[in-house]
């Protein structure tokens, strides 16, 4: 009966899963460029602590084009050094201004408001805001290839899949294994749509034209998100706004977490995609999850054990194949693969029961803040002074 039910499940979720693979395979891509453009683009960079990596991040950006008007970092009240080395770098670019963002709002997500008090600080000679993460690394042709790409698909909203940077042989199978889900859950990278449970976004390189983001108000729709990237691009969405993500020709670098144990602390908390969004489409990606990349290889274990029918051996064999596929797909997301990324299979289930038992939690931590979710998908941290009265 148990194999019964969990084929009939897994046959149903696969021809969502492979009609999704097939149907965004051959996507566009960001390609490189220098070509000159008239428009002027505003960056956005909101930090708090990052003095360990935002020279690589800075040195990218004021490498960048004239295209660039302003770089704005939104300082969230750093105490590691982070401002001085702003300050030593402002001497070097004049584009680039330091913003103080504290106090950070009880009621806001640090990240959400560095970027909502970076957008209120953009001058008006600015039709465009890239928003980009301290732990970014990116090209001189970044910003021209975004301009570009703009222009000649149409899409004005869109985010990048940066190529991936590994912290070391633990993290080579559990980083690629969590990125995995979201292409079962989302497809594959290169397409727009305004569908708001099938958008995908990276806040570590966001590009949106800021007449929109002004109409739209999309940062203060985030305010109480711990995976604000997704709930800017679903309230964009929601407002007919196609979003598109796209790969591009490795314009844009990052190493997530400093080691394996972050990646599996910190990772699912966003990977969840837990927002007020969140409903039953949400539910089934975590279910194609699950059953379509995770449990096929233990399912296989299982039946050659205890002598499953052969159908349900042919439908998990069939499923195992596809994650080999994807498998194959995923690895020009790395510079670099250790040989034990080719193991990231092995960890599908334990990271599967990851992101659902994030779904579920109640109780986040962030940032050094403590947030508990509410009705309605947001979240409220409960160490502000609205809950203290301090």
């Amino acid at each position: 009966m148990i194999f019964w039910l969990l084929g009939t499940l897994q046959i149903i979720l696969a021809f969502r899963v492979i009609l999704r693979l097939v149907r965004t395979g051959g996507g566009a891509k960001i390609a490189a460029t220098n070509a000159p453009h008239p428009e002027r683009v505003s960056v956005l960079l909101p930090v708090l602590n990052e003095a360990a990596r935002i020279k690589v991040c800075l040195d990218g950006l004021i490498a960048q084009s004239k295209s660039v008007a302003e770089i704005l970092v939104v300082d969230g009240g750093s105490t590691d050094g982070t401002q001085s080395i702003v300050a030593d770098y402002q001497s070097r670019d004049r584009r680039l201004r330091l913003i103080d963002a504290t106090p950070i709002p009880w009621d806001w997500t640090g990240k959400a408001w560095g970027l909502y008090v970076g957008l209120k600080n953009t001058g008006v000679q600015s039709q465009w805001v890239l928003c980009i993460d301290a732990d970014v690394s990116c090209s001189p042709l970044l910003v021209p290839s975004l301009l570009a790409h703009a222009e000649r698909t149409g899409v004005s909203t869109f985010s990048v899949a940066t190529r991936q940077r590994l912290s070391g042989w633990v993290d080579a199978p559990l980083h690629p294994s969590l990125l995995t889900t979201l292409v079962y859950r989302f497809g594959i990278p290169g397409r727009a749509t305004d569908n708001l449970h099938q958008v995908q976004a990276n806040g570590q390189c966001f590009f949106i034209r800021r007449e929109t983001l002004s109409k739209t108000d999309v940062f203060r729709a985030a305010q109480r998100s711990l995976c604000e990237d997704i709930t800017i691009v679903r309230r964009l969405a929601e407002c007919g706004e196609a979003v598109g993500f796209y790969e591009s020709d490795g314009l844009v670098r990052v190493r997530m977490y400093d080691d394996a144990h972050e990646t599996w602390r910190n990772w699912p908390r966003s990977l969840s995609t837990r927002d007020h969004y969140f409903g039953w489409q949400e539910v089934t990606g975590l279910l194609e999850v699950l059953l379509i990349q995770s449990l096929p290889l233990p399912l296989l274990i299982t039946a050659f054990a205890v002598g499953a029918p052969a159908w349900l051996v042919a439908v998990n064999l069939t499923l195992g194949l596809t994650r080999l596929g994807v498998l194959m797909g995923v690895a020009r997301a790395y510079e670099r693969r250790p040989w034990a990324y080719w193991l990231s299979p092995l960890l599908d289930l334990p990271v599967a029961f990851r992101l659902i038992a994030s779904a579920l939690k109640r109780r986040q931590v962030w940032r050094g803040r403590v947030y508990v979710r509410r009705p309605g998908g947001t979240f409220e941290p409960i160490n502000s002074s609205k809950i203290t009265g301090s």
